[in-house]
C-alpha cells in the first residue's frame, strides 16, 4: 500500500530538485529523491535515539546510578525499579 503526497516547491527548491534528478543527477525521478530523503531522515532520527540513550547511560554512570547485573533481564529490571523508587539510596 502506498500514499501519494503532493507538494508545492518554491522556484529555488524546484531548481535544486531538477539538478538532483535526471541524466546529470543522482536520482531518476523526483519521487525517488524524496523517498531517499525520507529514509535518510528516518535513519538519522533512529541514530539520534540511540545516541540519546547512550548519553543517558553515561549520565547515570557519572551520577552513580549503577548496580551489578544478575544476568537475568527481568530480575535486573525489578532491581532497577526498586532503585529508582528509593531514589538510588
Amino acid at each position: 500500500m502506498s500514499d501519494r503526497i503532493n507538494a508545492r516547491l518554491s522556484q529555488p527548491l524546484a531548481e535544486f530538485v531538477g539538478r538532483m534528478v535526471g541524466e546529470a543527477g543522482l536520482y531518476e525521478t523526483p519521487s525517488e529523491y524524496v523517498r531517499d530523503l525520507i529514509r535518510r531522515d528516518m535513519e538519522r532520527r533512529d541514530g539520534q535515539f540511540v545516541q540519546d540513550a547512550i548519553l543517558a547511560g553515561y549520565r547515570d554512570l557519572a551520577a552513580g546510578r549503577v548496580f551489578a547485573s544478575s544476568g537475568d533481564f527481568k530480575t535486573d529490571m525489578a532491581a532497577l525499579e526498586r532503585k529508582e523508587a528509593d531514589g538510588w539510596q
